[in-house]
């Protein structure tokens, strides 16, 4: 009997950790305005001769967490990223699914979490990328998404002329 209730007193303590950790991820904010900083980062875009990429996804997706945390742990990708795009998180969760913004945006969605957008300086959507076709493995590849970031920033789009 002792080794039932320790076995249980055991899942219950890993069930709270996992429970934990998972209430401290908050790469998504549910509460954002998401036209709004969508509108931020077109402008900026515009001025800079950038694209914007959105990434759509939501605090309880793994794959968003992990996509986000290899951009941030691979420096040449978050350079990269930062040089040729403004970026903006677009959440889809129970508590805000920004139902109004994506159909805007040809509910993008549809493809999975996280989904990838790539937008102009006047807000015309370029492309909606799947992103399970930048995976490698077990995971996102750097490699795939490096090459998909270069086919869409601005410069792809708009080669300057010799």
């Amino acid at each position: 009997m002792k080794k039932y209730i320790f076995v249980i007193a055991l899942l219950l303590l890993t069930t709270i950790g996992f429970a934990q950790e998972k209430a401290l991820v908050s790469i998504y904010n549910p509460k954002a305005n998401a036209q709004a900083d969508i509108d931020a980062a077109v402008a900026k875009a515009k001025a800079a001769k950038k694209h914007v990429f959105i990434q759509v996804g939501g605090n309880w997706c793994v794959w968003c967490i992990r996509f986000h945390g290899l951009v941030n742990e691979t420096p040449a990708l978050k350079d990269y990223l930062s040089n040729n795009f403004e970026t903006v998180l677009v959440n889809y969760s129970p508590e805000n699914k920004n139902e109004e913004v994506l159909n805007k945006l040809s509910n993008p969605g549809r493809f999975g979490f996280p989904v990838f957008l790539i937008l102009d300086g006047d807000g015309k959507l370029l492309h909606t990328q799947n992103s399970a076709y930048l995976e490698d493995g077990n995971g996102h590849s750097v490699k795939k998404i490096t090459d998909f970031l270069k086919n869409w920033n601005y410069g792809a789009l708009h080669p300057v002329k010799k």
